[in-house]
């Protein structure tokens, strides 16, 4: 692999100068503006016979410009300025390429380069407009130090509102940000940035690679949202979906230049037969320029502070996951299944952007559990900074769903939070949005369900099912975050157990906005328990913060006491400990650990401020004993 790795970027260095201009191709390819006011355009469409430019800087005509065929399908279009010397196409104008397919047929294809594409209300596609403003934003803030701890939160622009309408990059910078410096996340991660035609895909079915979507605002606007969050100290980054593509022909990279190939493979090689969407050739010279200006481009002209990479798992094998299991032998990592060309070009992408910025972060969303994927490139990993702990939400659901609270397996729960790779760091996390989605349940939603509706008031009475879900729900996201791994990642909304489920406009809800949207007012009304988990989930990160667990070795498990249902654990110079027992509480618990301190409570999840009933006194002092217990040199009684 880092043979291939190597033969490939010593190519690149030969061939076209070296990494750096190689990904700096988003400046010369598609349109763009010149110095001296003229427009240079350059497309790569090895199946067209002719290539042109219309819109309405020449009244539409498609054939007054045309392209100048280069080597290796390339074509190239030189416009100078106007006698004025006004830029030819403006600012604000539409345009799209016009391509000659090798059957005579004349196709209508936004550039693929695009980087701003809209749709206006009475059309179905999205229409290519020329974003060239006389004065683009310039970021004030530079970006945050690389972070030792993660705390991320993952957000989708377009829902972060109480109101049932696509919300906007303003509202997100002014309303959403404050908000998660608030709760002590430290890093926002981006969904549904990168164009994409159907507003339900959740942002992974993209059409438009280089454009931020317009349905939030300008790229002016996401600009100035990104700014500001580094203003706070917040790290961003964006979800990217290298992948895969869209289908859509019209406003997509399908069929660019009337082939079935281009950037893709052909027949159904070419094609996900979960996704119904098309699959890159990263073997091709003009992917891989494509694939890394792409990540170049929203890291310099966006601000972007790294990646995380979508759909890993689909990438890194020939049969993409589909109908395989993984159990972790090394037969299933290595072999004729494994997509070389896509594990390369990850290893290129990681290494081109610890490279030019050694600042950005990388995350892989892999269930497979490929080895060495969050190792060096040097080493012949991949390069990747995390991967995401796939395995733990799963869990949940599982013990949540198919057992009683008494058949909760203690060891079965530290197996799955600390069951990971050797030095290769893991995001953990107790849901995404995966679980928020129509079709499946978050948390709380399982834990508590319809009682949401009729009991979350405090002026109702406390019924055992919301008083178990409160409990719990704080419970499993601690113990997620203390011991889970090196990072910590929660979905928006699920932090404070956001109510009912995420559904975009489509058919089958009339294109109802009712629930895609976030109800962050449920925890601003005292009357709401919402405020109780929010809270927790406030003072669990802002402890982190203090004290580094993410940071920090990963922890010894003293205890996992099946019959008592305790779990016991130090990580960071703390001690963490668990009751998950549904009825017994213990008095004078021993507990055994490393260091020999006096210790107090720092954080209880059943304090008042929390929704809990209060049985622990927080001005008690807990004193060390040199009493050997659970293989630990010294313990306390709590």
């Amino acid at each position: 692999r880092y043979s291939l790795f190597y033969n490939r970027l010593k190519n690149i260095e030969e061939n076209e100068g070296g990494l750096d201009k190689f990904s700096e191709s988003y400046k010369t390819f598609g349109v763009n503006q010149l110095v001296d006011g003229g427009i240079y355009c350059k497309e790569w469409a090895p199946g067209a016979e002719a290539v042109f430019l219309a819109g309405d800087f020449n009244g539409w005509n498609p054939f007054s410009h045309p392209y100048k065929k280069l080597e290796y399908g390339k074509w190239e279009l030189f416009i100078p300025p106007g006698q004025d010397g006004c830029p030819p196409v403006p600012h604000g104008s539409k345009l799209k390429v016009v391509i000659r397919a090798q059957n005579g047929e004349l196709l209508y294809r936004i550039s693929p380069w695009a980087r701003y594409v809209v749709r206006d209300e009475d059309k179905v596609n999205y229409d290519w407009v020329h974003w060239n403003p006389p004065q683009s934003y310039i970021h004030k803030h530079p970006s945050p130090k690389r972070l030792k701890s993660l705390r991320i939160y993952e957000s989708h622009v377009g829902i972060a509102s109480p109101e049932g309408k696509v919300a906007s990059y303003k509202n997100f910078t002014y309303n959403v940000l404050p908000r998660i410096k608030d709760l002590g996340y430290n890093c926002v991660q981006l969904m549904a940035i990168m164009e994409h035609a159907y507003y339900a895909s959740f942002g992974y079915q993209v059409t438009s690679f280089f454009a931020a979507s317009s349905r939030y605002g300008t790229p002016d606007d996401l600009k100035e949202m990104i700014d500001v969050a580094h203003s706070m100290g917040i790290t961003v980054l964006l979800d990217v979906v290298h992948s895969h593509a869209s289908k859509n022909s019209e406003d997509g990279l399908n069929k660019f230049d009337g082939s079935d190939s281009c950037f893709f493979h052909s027949g159904p090689k070419g094609t996900h037969q979960l996704w119904d969407s098309r699959l890159f050739d990263y073997a091709n010279w003009e992917v891989l320029r494509f694939l890394l200006s792409n990540l170049r481009m929203w890291i310099a002209d966006y601000g972007f502070d790294g990646f995380r990479f979508d759909g890993v798992t689909s990438m890194l094998y020939h049969h993409h996951g589909i109908g395989t299991g993984f159990s972790g032998d090394y037969n299933e990592y290595f072999g004729l299944h494994v997509d070389e060309d896509a594990l390369c070009y990850l290893m290129l992408a990681n290494h081109m952007i610890k490279f030019l910025h050694p600042e950005c972060i990388t995350i892989a969303e892999d269930v497979s559990g490929m080895p060495a994927l969050c190792r060096p490139v040097a080493e012949g990993g991949g390069g990747f900074d995390y991967r995401l702990a796939m395995a733990i939400p799963d869990k949940w659901i599982q013990i949540i769903k198919e057992l009683k609270d008494e058949d909760w397996n203690m060891g079965n729960i530290v197996h799955t939070l600390t069951n990971r790779r050797h030095e290769e760091k893991y995001i953990a996390y107790a849901e995404s949005h995966d679980q928020a989605l129509v079709g499946d349940k978050t948390l709380a939603f399982r834990l508590m369900d319809a009682e949401m509706y009729t009991n979350m008031s405090v002026l109702s009475p406390l019924t055992p099912v919301i008083d178990r879900g409160i409990q719990l729900h704080k419970m499993i996201r601690l113990i997620t975050h203390a011991l889970g791994g090196e990072s910590y990642l929660n979905f928006m909304g699920n932090e404070f157990g956001h109510p009912e489920w995420l559904d975009f406009p489509r058919k089958g809800n009339n294109e109802s906005y009712h629930y895609a949207r976030r109800q962050f007012n449920l925890t601003e009304d005292h009357l709401l328990r919402y405020r109780f988990l929010n809270a927790f989930d406030r003072d669990m990160n802002k402890l982190e913060e203090r004290f580094g667990w993410l940071a920090s070795p990963q922890a010894y498990v003293s205890e996992k006491h099946e019959a008592n249902k305790v779990i016991a654990f130090e990580r960071a110079g703390l001690i963490f400990i668990f009751n998950f027992h549904p009825y017994q509480s213990y008095v004078d618990y021993r507990v055994g650990y490393e260091s020999f301190f006096k210790y107090k409570i720092l954080l209880d999840s059943d304090a008042a401020e929390y929704g809990g009933h209060q049985r622990l006194d927080h001005n008690t002092e807990y004193f060390s004993e040199e009493y050997p217990h659970n293989y630990r040199p010294n313990s306390l009684m709590v």
